[in-house]
């Protein structure tokens, strides 16, 4: 998953790549002239470049966990990864047929979910995405210290009487030290060409993990793969999930094309890779590391090969500039709470002064460090992101938005999917759920 936008009180008007995918209301409080300004600058991105962007949304830190996925779910499951890219991508143009119904109102998808539902829907859109951006920023802090950990394991620091802090607690700390004054930046126009690396990141960990198989002495033909593991599919299939819930920016790249009819053609091309980066990974690692496939599979490679750590190197990169891109959207929230500006709050009309946003935005790091530290299960938590919140923003919500905004589909092939898509994203929401709820707990207990 990719976020790159920037935040603006209401009299601003957001340009086209940095809308706030979470609010979705400044445009609605700016004035006509501005409104004018802002579509002016729509429609500028060719299909190439739409491509590209929509390549960055879906790639992400999934990418590490496709193979452990597969190891639960076994061979079998594969088709699993293919059908919920091929539902996404339908749930995606779901999305872009609301927003074409009326395209000056609804910019974001909290917009499609007021359009549907009134006030409620808009506050269920938003509540499903801050949720998961919160445990996505979580499970970056916990990848980063695993595979910091790895290279590293025997770093620790004293702390005086309160002991010592060593292992993957004192690199989620220091990660968290780290990322915490990019937090602090209000405008996120550098952050967002910074987490556009995302493609190339994903490709050379695919290959650097490929080459520590086919030249560093791991091959392919490790013990322990089974066809199907009934009691893993629901782990499976919340992972896989999380690896394509790139639905909270589909709207910015809809509203971007200079060719809007296209947007259908460009997401299948992007499913369509990103699946074949996701299924090659998750096979050439199960081959690799069988039953025995970490929660991330750099956790498994030799750390003293230069593939690993190419691999870890830029496994640690991605989280470390997308954790601010995360985070920033959830602090505006608070602050505007918290200082009571924006329009729809009638309060002031400029940003909280910058004393409360580093304090607000601090809080947050230091809430997501705990968290992490508590919960130190990368795999079992983003199959509870994947499960819950983004089943539910990437199947359910697509669904019921377009179903309520046009009614029940005419053709009854349309309506018989979307029947089938309500059924089985139920159906992963309440097993993966509680699966990876009893694997957290026994985890922990």
């Amino acid at each position: 998953m990719a976020v790159g936008k920037s935040i603006c009180p209401p009299e601003y008007v957001v340009p086209v790549g940095y809308d706030e995918p979470l609010l979705g209301r400044y445009y609605e409080a700016a004035p006509p002239e501005k409104k004018a300004a802002a579509a002016a600058d729509e429609g500028n991105a060719s299909f190439v470049q739409t491509c590209l962007n929509g390549l960055n949304a879906l790639s992400g830190v999934g990418l590490l966990s496709v193979p452990y996925a597969l190891s639960e779910g076994g061979w079998l499951s594969l088709a699993l990864l293919a059908a919920v890219a091929a539902i996404c991508w339908y749930t995606g143009v779901l999305l872009q047929r609301c927003m074409a119904a009326d395209p000056a109102a609804i910019r974001t998808y909290p917009d499609i979910g007021e359009r549907a539902f009134g006030r409620g829907g808009r506050l269920l859109v938003s509540a499903f995405m801050y949720a998961e951006l919160y445990l996505v920023a979580i499970g970056f802090l916990i990848l980063d210290g695993d595979n910091l950990d790895k290279l590293f394991p025997a770093a620790s620091v004293s702390l005086g009487p309160a002991g010592t802090l060593a292992g993957r607690p004192l690199f989620v700390v220091l990660v968290a030290v780290a990322v915490a004054p990019t937090t602090w930046l209000r405008g996120l126009g550098v952050l967002s060409y910074v987490s556009a690396t995302g493609v190339f990141a994903s490709l050379l960990i695919f290959l650097s993990v490929l080459w520590a198989a086919a030249f560093d002495g791991v091959g392919f033909s490790a013990p322990g793969t089974v066809a199907m593991r009934p009691a893993g599919i629901p782990t499976a299939l919340g992972l896989y999930t999380f690896c394509y819930c790139g639905h909270a920016v589909f709207p910015t790249l809809y509203t971007s094309m200079k060719e809007k009819s296209r947007f259908p053609k460009m997401l299948a091309i992007c499913f369509v890779l990103c699946t074949l980066n996701y299924g090659s990974m998750a096979v050439i690692g199960y081959l690799m590391y069988g039953g025995g496939v970490e929660s991330q599979v750099t956790l498994n490679l030799p750390a003293a090969r230069v593939s690993s750590k190419v691999a870890i190197f830029t496994t640690l990169v991605n989280p470390l500039s997308k954790y601010a891109l995360v985070v920033t959207p959830i602090a505006t929230a608070v602050e505007e709470r918290i200082c009571g500006y924006g329009g729809a709050t009638g309060g002031s009309s400029g940003p909280p002064p910058q004393a409360v946003s580093v304090a607000v935005r601090t809080v947050l790091v230091v809430s997501t460090v705990a968290v992490a530290l508590a919960v130190p299960f990368f795999a079992y938590l983003m199959a509870l992101v994947g499960s819950l919140l983004s089943v539910g923003a990437c199947m359910l919500l697509p669904c019921a938005c377009y179903v309520r905004v046009f009614g029940p589909p005419r053709r009854a092939v349309e309506a018989a999917a979307i029947v089938a898509i309500l059924a089985m994203g139920s159906l992963v929401v309440v097993t993966g759920t509680y699966s990876s709820v009893v694997q957290i707990t026994n985890e922990l207990f």
